[in-house]
Parts: C-alpha cells; structure tokens; sequence
C-alpha cells in the first residue's frame, strides 16, 4: 500500500466516525501533512474534539487534550522542575504539550501568558525550562478550538499569534440528513461501541508522504499565482481599489508558506504528481482567513475576511 493509499485509507475511517464535518477532517489531514497547527473556530457539538481524537486513533501517536480556563499557568502546558529532597536535585515533569496530538479547546479562554507558551512551542518545536530545551516530537500538531458564541471572559488571539496557525477553519452545523445519520450513529455506538481503525498508521509513513509532497511540481506560473495572491493583501491599491479600502495589514511569508504547502498536500491527496491553481483557490480562505487585517471602513461595513478573500479571487488573474 502506498503512502497516499495508507493516508485516503485514514481518511475513509475519519469519514465513517464523524459525519458533515468533510472540511474538518479534509484541513486535518493537511495539516498532518504540511507540518502544521489548526485553528478551529464552530459551535459547541460540532465533532471538533472527536475529530482530532479519532485521528490519533487511526496514527500511532501520543493524545493530549488540554482545556484552557482562565487559571491555567504556562507551566500546566509546558511542564515544571520538580524538587527531590532526598537528593536536592530538580527533575523536570513534561507537561501535556509533550505528546503528538495536543487539543487545546477554547484557548481564548485562558491568558495571554498561557496562549504565548503554547504558541511559542508550536513555532519553536521546543521548550525551555531554566537553562534546558526540551525538543517537542517530530510529528507535533495543535488544533486549537475556538467557541465563537460567547465572548465575555475571553482573551482574542493577538494577530502575531494567529499567524502561527497553519489554517483557521470555520465550522457550520451539519444538515437535517446528515443530523439523522448522526443520530443513527449515536445509538448505535451506545450499543456496540466506537469503531476502530483496522491499522493504524506510523509516523514514518507521515514523514515519508510529507518529503513526496514537496517534490511534487509547481510550474513556474502557478507559483506566480501564489505569490501575486498574497501580494494583493500588502499592496492592493495596485490589484483594486475596493481592496486597498478593506486591508489594512496584508499577509506575511509565513503565510506564502503555508499557502504553498496546503496547495501540495492538497494536490497530493488528490492523486496528483503537480499543483494547479485549484489546488491553491481550495486553500486560500482558510489559510488567509487569519492572517488579514481589515480596515476599520470595512469593519464598519460588515465586510469580513471571506468577502476580502472572494475578492482577491476576483481580480487576481491566474498567470
């Protein structure tokens, strides 16, 4: 079975557990792929949580869920230097941040402290603990949930600190025939139980199928295509007036970056050897989403990132 067999083969297993969330498992296993963290931002009830445990189910990976509350300390992620007093020495104990797959749901409701030693771990793939650092696993995601309906007692992620994110994804609910399949699945797990993947996937796999996807070829026009869409959100008075009214900040490399790699891993699962533009418009809200400041003229209007997005789709031409 091939790498891209092995991964479809997860998907399909994704697939059966957890029902009108295709977006959700489709952004997860690019992530996988492209060696990045998810923001997940959905209602309460949305199969977020189960999601990501189901995917640890399917690989042959560490678990971790951590629920952000307002008295959580750095230290309750990251770990600590425990004292021995029969010795006198300090031992560190790895906090949750540790494992493979980390859930970090409603981490706007923590402080900024906490969400920056969380960040800086996804960023620097480390920990520093007094004078040592601590290196994370090689395979190391955070999907880190976000409940968009109650704001009071929160603390918003500073834009900095969003763009560490790889993919902010926006769930909705699902529709009244998927609602009745899911409750199908309900009662019928109550009776038998939760199914499990037949195989679970290694981490070398994973490894392997990431140096696949970044050999996978891009002609030179559809890279000028990336790089002219993020272009359009730094300078757009030069692509579109309406643009230069709604963007107030653009994105960064990292997010050319991040735009690059979702295309390939997109392309690849796919069954594709070379990216096209389809690939990158497939990718583009959720990886730019994020990483757009809007104007306080479009704030006031109503406009939103998506609508901006739409936009750059519109007037930027495929090369």
């Amino acid at each position: 079975m091939s790498h891209r067999d092995a991964l479809l083969a997860l998907r399909q297993y994704l697939a059966s557990q957890i029902l009108g969330q295709e977006r959700l498992l489709d952004r997860l296993l690019i992530a996988l792929l492209a060696d990045g963290h998810l923001l997940v931002e959905g209602a309460p009830g949305l199969a977020k949580t189960k999601a990501i445990k189901d995917l640890a189910a399917g690989l042959e990976a560490e678990f971790h869920r951590i629920q952000f509350t307002p008295d959580l300390l750095p230290a309750d992620i990251t770990g600590t230097e425990i004292y021995r007093p029969e010795d006198g020495s300090f031992v560190f104990q790895r906090g949750p941040i540790f494992h493979n797959l980390v859930l970090a749901d409603e981490i706007n409701r923590a402080p900024a402290k906490v969400q920056s030693a969380l960040l800086e771990a996804m960023a620097e793939r480390q920990v520093s603990i007094g004078r040592t650092t601590w290196a994370l696993p090689p395979l190391f995601l955070v999907m880190a949930t976000q409940n968009p309906l109650e704001q009071e007692g929160t603390y918003p992620l500073p834009e900095a600190q969003l763009d560490r994110f790889l993919m902010h994804v926006k769930l909705g609910y699902p529709d009244a025939s998927v609602e009745r399949r899911i409750l199908q699945q309900a009662r019928g797990e109550a009776l038998c139980g939760e199914t499990q993947p037949e195989q679970r996937l290694s981490q070398e796999a994973i490894m392997a199928a990431r140096h696949e996807i970044l050999g996978l070829y891009m002609a030179d026009a559809v890279e000028e295509y990336l790089v002219q869409l993020v272009m359009a959100t730094r300078t757009p008075a030069r692509f579109d007036a309406e643009l230069a009214e709604w963007i107030a900040w653009g994105a960064s490399p990292r997010g050319s970056i991040a735009l690059d790699r979702c295309a390939r891993a997109h392309a690849w699962l796919a069954g594709r050897d070379f990216v096209s533009p389809e690939d990158i418009q497939n990718v583009l809200f959720d990886v730019l989403r994020h990483r757009i400041i809007l104007s306080f003229e479009a704030e006031a209007a109503g406009i939103d990132q998506d609508r901006v997005i739409q936009r750059l789709l519109d007037v930027v031409a495929v090369a």
